[in-house]
């Protein structure tokens, strides 16, 4: 692959010509007529590199002075398919008829073109984002999953695809496939990029983020996207100020073997380097967390689905079919109080950051590697705690097995601090890469 699909591909892209932009199109066709037959991370779109080019043809005539480029001009991202976008159907990965799906392009991806981004088209996803997976392969082992449900994003990162795509978390939709693939995922805080024109599967834990080779990409995508983002957050902590806490208790016991023995090496790097490692007692009511918020989940998906499931019942996969049935049957009462536990994990988990002067929580982002086999996208059980406080997270790779299987690091932010959450994170980075 050409320079132009490294890590410093944003610059090079706006101060090149079209010329160049056009010998870039046409290899990462060339890259991409190789690896999707492999990967299939992508839905199928015909004359998909056609288009491109006279996307970029027109880009480039908006923008013709580099001086005036917008800050991610001729970025290629992918955009998974629950997010309406111009020109793309949306299929959500169902057999329910596209035309009862379709809707408004959502906001993030109109945010992302006003930044000059270029759509590379329709990412993969389970269906309606919950676990019946569809064709994507890991690009380390294509016999492992690559998680879910943003499969296809994570795919087509990791792939060298696109630099950039879009994905959701509903409970570990994000991080756990950053994880497996080996590449860098971001959930905002709760709400803090839109949700408008994104298919839902239970609104109030539904987070819109994002999949990228590192964590400069990520960031600066996060300026176009994150609403209200703080600019003037530019300090950083020396290295050895940094406290980092570890949530010990029964969550962990969720860890693979052989992933505590990573997690553990990786808090020894870490300390090395000059973090402060802290060892804190937290959540010994996971078991009660993870029963509320997959309540949460049913009802809202029973909701969201209402219509389409009773009109196209044998169009939905078993799995999601279950989940709607299993919804319909929540009480009002149940729901509510389910809801009220996100606010008070949220404050919860920020008092003992407080109380233990942390600054990040860090997890691992899954209970361990990639499993073998496309039956099923992996545990979510993770990430699961984050997203129900709506907290932020980064996850990040933090090294290999010994079947060259990714392992993944989460990190998490206070609520509405994800500026902060990315400073640290590149600091983070530099000692894990």
């Amino acid at each position: 692959m050409s320079s132009l699909v490294g890590k410093s591909s944003l610059s090079s892209f706006k101060k090149g010509n079209l010329t160049s932009f056009l010998d870039y199109l046409e290899q990462l066709e060339n890259h991409f007529t190789l690896k999707e037959q492999e990967i299939f991370a992508f839905v199928p779109e015909s004359e998909r590199f056609s288009r491109l080019r006279v996307e970029a043809r027109a880009l480039f005539e908006q923008y013709p002075d580099p001086k005036n480029r917008p800050p991610l001009f001729g970025l290629i991202v992918g955009v998974k398919d629950i997010f309406h976008a111009d020109g793309h159907i949306t299929g959500a990965g169902s057999h329910v008829p596209a035309d009862v799906l379709q809707g408004i392009e959502a906001e993030s991806v109109t945010l992302l073109k006003k930044a000059g981004a270029l759509v590379m088209g329709k990412t993969i996803t389970t269906e309606f984002a919950y676990f019946a997976p569809g064709p994507t392969r890991n690009p380390h082992n294509v016999l492992c999953t690559p998680g879910g449900s943003s499969s296809g994003s994570a795919a087509a990162v990791s792939s060298g695809l696109c630099l950039l795509s879009l994905g959701t978390q509903t409970i570990g939709s994000i991080t756990r496939p950053a994880a497996f693939c080996g590449v860098v995922g971001y959930k905002p805080t709760y709400d803090r990029i839109s949700r408008s024109g994104v298919i839902p599967l239970s609104p109030s834990v539904d987070h819109v983020g994002t999949f990228a080779p590192d964590v400069a990409m990520a960031a600066c995508v996060a300026t176009q996207l994150v609403e209200s983002w703080n600019l003037e957050i530019t300090g950083t902590k020396e290295n050895q100020c940094i406290n980092l806490g570890v949530p010990e208790g029964v969550y962990l016991d969720n860890v693979s073997d052989e992933g505590k023995m990573q997690f553990r090496a990786t808090c020894d790097r870490l300390a090395n380097a000059g973090f402060e490692i802290k060892s804190v007692t937290a959540m010994l009511d996971f078991e009660d967390i993870f029963v509320r918020h997959n309540l949460i989940v049913a009802a809202e998906a029973a909701n969201v689905h209402e219509n389409w499931f009773a009109s196209y019942t044998n169009k939905y996969h078993p799995k999601t079919a279950e989940l709607i049935l299993r919804g319909q049957s929540v009480s009002d009462h149940d729901l509510n109080m389910a809801l009220e536990g996100r606010s008070r994990l949220r404050k919860e988990l920020t008092k003992l950051m407080d109380r233990n002067q942390i600054d990040l929580w860090i997890s691992p982002s899954a209970p361990g590697v990639a499993p073998n086999g496309l039956e099923s996208t992996g545990d979510p059980v993770m990430n699961l705690p984050w997203t129900h406080s709506g907290l932020p997270t980064i996850g990040m790779p933090s090294g290999k097995n010994g079947d060259r299987l990714p392992f993944g690091l989460q990190l998490t932010g206070r609520f509405g601090e994800d500026e902060t959450l990315f400073l640290l994170a590149s600091q983070t980075e530099s000692v894990l890469i």
